[in-house]
């Protein structure tokens, strides 16, 4: 009896695991390449607001610096004179004089700030403008901080400098900048970074993670100034700060 029922245990087992390896073996299906082509035709348009140097004279052959500036959240929407509440543009429209020309787009309501309609604003104000393309730099607030990075990062090319301001980014952008290059362009790319140590709403470790990847990175250039009472207000104290312009005009690109 015993044997008997070891037996139809066996023939069970073997009716069962025959199925399964035959299954195995037809299963295995060919891996075949295909493509696709799409495209995407984009019409946009991009307000922005324009500060010139008071002896700024587009028929001599002097070029300017320029400051590619970007607003926080607060300020996205319709009307594009909010893009003066808070930084430079605030500066200029109280009386200060500065030795650049300065653009400040405005980001539409509930977007963030995205690389490619900044890289066209900056092209057409490169056409359109005095502009010395081997001074220009970028500087943004909050989510405009974040969009400093972000564009700083994907073409640290085009920028003699950044300053981004209670801001973050994604590691990513940093390792992938040097990625298959012989020299990581992040090297040479000034960074002074900005942020409030007892920040609300972007928390200090978001500037301090990016300044440490750039300096892994091997970055030779980089600063974080942390203000130990600020709160994410700490681009008041930086814009109003003299020395951060000073150190802008001390960079620029290779000739």
């Amino acid at each position: 009896m015993k044997r008997t029922c070891s037996l139809l245990v066996a023939i069970g087992l073997l009716l069962t695991a025959s199925p399964m390896k035959s299954q195995t073996q037809t299963t295995n299906a060919a891996v075949s390449a295909a493509r696709m082509k799409w495209k995407i035709t984009r019409a946009a348009e991009t307000q922005y607001l324009l500060y010139l140097p008071k002896d700024y004279t587009p028929k001599s052959r002097q070029r300017w610096p320029l400051i590619l500036f970007l607003h926080g959240a607060g300020e996205r929407g319709t009307n594009v004179q909010r893009v003066a509440v808070h930084g430079p543009l605030k500066m200029a429209t109280q009386g200060k004089d500065f030795p650049f020309i300065i653009v400040a787009p405005l980001c539409p309501t509930d977007e963030l700030w995205e690389n490619e309609p900044l890289l066209k604003l900056l092209e057409h104000v490169e056409k359109k403008f005095a502009v010395d393309r081997n001074r220009v730099y970028l500087t943004g607030l909050s989510m405009g901080g974040y969009g400093t990075w972000r564009l700083g990062l994907a073409h640290p090319e085009k920028f003699a400098a950044l300053v981004p301001i209670c801001g973050g980014g994604q590691l990513i952008d940093v390792l992938l900048a040097g990625y298959g290059k012989k020299v990581n362009p992040l090297k040479a790319l000034p960074v002074w970074a900005f942020h409030g140590a007892k920040d609300p709403v972007v928390p200090l470790e978001e500037s301090e993670r990016m300044i440490g990847a750039l300096k892994k990175a091997g970055a030779t250039e980089t600063t974080l100034t942390v203000y130990p009472d600020a709160g994410h207000d700490s681009w008041t104290a930086t814009y109003n700060n003299p020395e951060v312009y000073d150190w802008l005009l001390k960079h620029e690109l290779p000739r």
